[in-house]
């Protein structure tokens, strides 16, 4: 017992000591970038299905927030579903912009001066990776401040979300800001999705073309999906 109780320790060691390894090498990196990005893109399916309920009225959307706090009840308290997925979201979306900001750092120090024409193909992907994750990144506080803790949302009714994204879209600097990102978010899946099977390890010359086909028709459905609700506010249709 005593030498079982004793290499536990040792075990634990061994362990810490090969993720942080793992994580110090640029392959660890981009598993954890894959990982963490593949965690944020299941939780956005999952949200824009939950805020397509807003076209069948106000009952239905109210009625899926209020749900949604009393998942795991009674084992769960109330909402404590909802802050175990924030922590976990959160969590990912450090991982993700840490892992993302080091390799950009480590791939600016490793770049030669020559090979112009390559590094012209990788120029759009690399920029769009970069400037997407700096909007989204941004438009994620504001979206929490409108629609979270309601400090910027010019109705603020506590409870009642479908109220609440009426009234916050229909002003156009909100509307706006929520089309920008989405239009973002999409460029951000489409080459997200394809970096990470990369990654992975998924992609051979076999599966290349329906990975392709799945980030765009993925990055489509989720920006027009996402897209449709500050449209329909702004066009009248929801009200």
């Amino acid at each position: 017992m005593a030498v079982t109780t004793a290499s536990r320790p040792r075990r634990t060691a061994r362990a810490q000591g090969t993720l942080a390894l793992l994580w110090r090498s640029s392959v660890g990196k981009k598993a954890a970038m894959a990982a963490s990005g593949l965690v944020l893109l299941g939780y956005l399916v999952l949200h824009m299905i939950g805020n397509l309920k807003i076209f069948f009225g106000p009952g239905e959307l109210n009625g899926y927030a209020a749900w949604l706090r009393t998942i795991g009840q009674p084992f769960l308290g109330h909402a404590w579903f909802l802050w175990i997925a924030r922590t976990t979201l959160v969590a990912a979306v450090v991982v993700h912009g840490v892992a993302a900001y080091q390799l950009s750092r480590r791939d600016l120090a490793a770049r030669p001066t020559g090979y112009r024409h390559t590094r012209a193909r990788q120029t759009y992907a690399t920029r769009t990776m970069r400037w997407g994750g700096v909007i989204l990144a941004l438009f994620v506080v504001w979206h929490i401040l409108d629609l979270t803790t309601l400090t910027v949302n010019p109705v603020a009714e506590p409870g009642h979300p479908y109220q609440n994204v009426v009234g916050a879209f229909h002003t156009w600097y909100d509307g706006g800001i929520y089309c920008v990102a989405m239009l973002a978010l999409g460029l951000h899946v489409r080459h997200g999705f394809w970096s990470a099977a990369q990654t992975l390890g998924l992609n051979n010359p076999r599966r290349d073309r329906a990975l392709k086909f799945t980030a765009n028709l993925l990055a489509l459905l989720l920006t027009a999906g996402f897209l449709s609700v500050p449209i329909a506010v702004m066009a009248g249709v929801v009200r």
